[in-house]
């Protein structure tokens, strides 16, 4: 898959694609039925597909506490790339791109940078200046200049919507079993093993460190993990993901014990896969008291996957 970072004044595809546009915060099953279709349409046409979405999210610029995220963009890109997508168009969102007219996206942005032949959107979206632009629009546009416009119907599960704020909330209550169920497969998160504090080893509990967003969904708290990227092996741990708050941690961090691991991981990537959620994230009197619970919450994850 093919990262372009912004736009400039000319056209990035040249040869026209088929595309959609969106937030596709956690790749659901919603999202990916979407483009599933996309896929058959990029075959069908012998053009490159396309999806086009924004850092920061619109609703992370406009709302003073937005909603967490259920991946990082690392981690939107890594499935991306494995949905087997061609492009992956990242806008700036910012005051010029919130201000923009409808028409005016679509004439700048779709028709001339990006020769959108075929758009396939979600039902109820709606996007430029106060989200006045919206599915009748493109077609209108569309219409005028050969682009074909879809929208996909909504995506249930057991009766509801399958949206990304459903799923959030299943993540923020350490419901792993309906997240991975809405999403369509284990939830993991990923990224290269950067050097931590290492206070685990002095307790003899070495651990990988990830950094994650501050407003990252899973709640803070402890898990029973696999581990993929270290051996040819997936390997189980426990996990912590918060801000340390026993030593006055700040960032928001992903540290993961392997359990009969003692090699160097330093600069590895690694994907881990939240599979039980085993208790929320507390403060401790001393590290001793740390060091017990921490011994606990092996045993807990060892349990667990017995």
């Amino acid at each position: 898959m093919k990262l372009i970072r912004g736009l400039n004044n000319q056209a990035v595809i040249s040869e026209g694609c088929v595309a959609s546009i969106g937030n596709f915060d956690g790749l659901h099953l919603g999202h990916q039925k979407l483009l599933s279709h996309l896929a058959e349409k990029s075959k069908q046409l012998s053009l490159p597909s396309s999806i086009i979405s924004f850092e920061p999210l619109p609703s992370e610029f406009f709302m003073p506490t937005p909603p967490s995220r259920i991946y990082p963009l690392r981690d939107k890109i890594r499935l991306l790339n494995e949905l087997q997508v061609d492009h992956y168009l990242c806008l700036r969102f910012n005051n010029e791109l919130a201000s923009m007219e409808p028409e005016d996206f679509v004439k700048d942005i779709l028709f001339d940078r990006l020769n959108v032949k075929y758009l396939v959107v979600g039902d109820d979206f709606r996007f430029g200046k106060k989200r006045a632009g919206d599915f009748k629009l493109l077609q209108k546009m569309g219409k005028a200049v050969g682009m074909e416009v879809k929208n996909t119907p909504t995506c249930e599960y057991d009766k509801q919507r399958v949206s990304s704020t459903r799923i959030r909330k299943t993540l923020a209550a350490g419901d792993i079993k309906n997240s991975t169920k809405l999403l369509g497969r284990a939830y993991q998160l990923s990224g290269r093993v950067r050097h931590g504090d290492k206070r685990g080893r002095t307790i003899g509990f070495p651990t990988l460190n990830l950094r994650l967003p501050d407003f990252i969904a899973p709640a803070k708290g402890v898990y029973a993990v696999k581990i993929q990227g270290l051996s040819d092996d997936i390997l189980t741990g426990v996990a912590n993901i918060g801000t340390r708050p026993t030593v006055a941690g700040k960032e928001v961090r992903l540290e993961t014990h392997v359990f009969d691991y003692d090699d160097n991981a330093y600069g590895k990537h690694v994907c881990i896969q939240l599979d039980k959620f085993l208790r929320p994230e507390q403060r401790f009197d001393s590290f001793d008291d740390l060091k017990q619970q921490i011994l606990n919450d092996a045993d807990n994850a060892k349990q667990y996957y017995l």
